[in-house]
């Protein structure tokens, strides 16, 4: 294939100078995702046409965002894509998710079940596995450190109490919020949901570590077990069955 020619060149600076234009004037509203994963390709190849190789991302993968999180290698099985493109798509990847990491740590956002949904929804909401993220706070509610500790699908056999205990001990967290995602969009609490909640509840009270909530997210919906009384509910059967037994204990 030869080389572009004057006129083709000439139309490409000017497409891209357009988009540019339209970014710098509006930001990204009124693009299409397409648009927008083209300027992220163009980083890697400024002097390439990369307008159907983001077409044929979009249509691959289906939404802007599964492009971000795709695997390079499959992200190069698209046509016109290759490494240097693959550098601009993870580069602001990566830059992204850190500056929203900076802007919620030491935050006090945790007032309310919405704002960690806001939070964590977009993060969330196109995995095909189901992730579980703890949130560490400290004694005023202000995330210390968010991290994902378990993948997969979320059940006793994969959720460890004693793993949670031992990152909330290094963070030095006084209070844990539980997040998980459920592929299919319905956030209704399983019953494995309900006990791995329960254990958790209970192993971090052991520990004095208050448990604030454990929120499911869906498709652009969740479930908070705060909200439904089931925090406090299983943190007062954790001190009334202890109670009992220091009385049994005492007499």
């Amino acid at each position: 294939m030869g080389q572009p020619t004057t006129e083709v060149k000439t139309a490409l600076a000017g497409h891209r100078e357009r988009l540019r234009e339209k970014f710098l004037k509006g930001g990204l509203a009124g693009f299409l995702d397409y648009e927008i994963v083209e300027l992220l390709l163009t980083l890697g190849t400024p002097r390439k046409d990369c307008r159907e190789a983001a077409r044929l991302a979009i249509k691959e993968f289906k939404t802007f965002r599964a492009v971000m999180e795709a695997d390079p290698l499959e992200l190069q099985k698209i046509k016109g894509i290759g490494p240097k493109n693959i550098f601009g798509l993870k580069l602001v990847h990566e830059v992204a998710r850190r500056y929203l990491k900076d802007c919620i740590i030491k935050r006090p956002v945790c007032k309310s079940s919405r704002e960690v949904f806001d939070y964590l929804y977009y993060s969330l909401r196109d995995l095909k596995i189901e992730v579980f993220k703890v949130l560490f706070l400290n004694t005023k509610n202000q995330i210390l450190e968010e991290k994902t500790l378990f993948e997969g699908t979320v059940d006793s056999s994969a959720v460890y109490p004693r793993e949670v205990i031992k990152q909330a001990l290094k963070y030095e967290a006084s209070n844990l919020i539980f997040v998980h995602n459920h592929p299919s969009g319905d956030p209704e609490p399983s019953n494995c949901d309900r006990e791995i909640t329960r254990d958790l509840v209970f192993a971090c009270a052991v520990m004095q570590i208050r448990v604030l909530d454990h929120i499911i997210i869906g498709n652009n919906c969740y479930y908070s077990f705060a909200d439904e009384g089931l925090i406090e509910k299983y943190q007062a059967h954790f001190y009334s069955v202890n109670f009992c037994r220091g009385a049994e204990n005492s007499g």
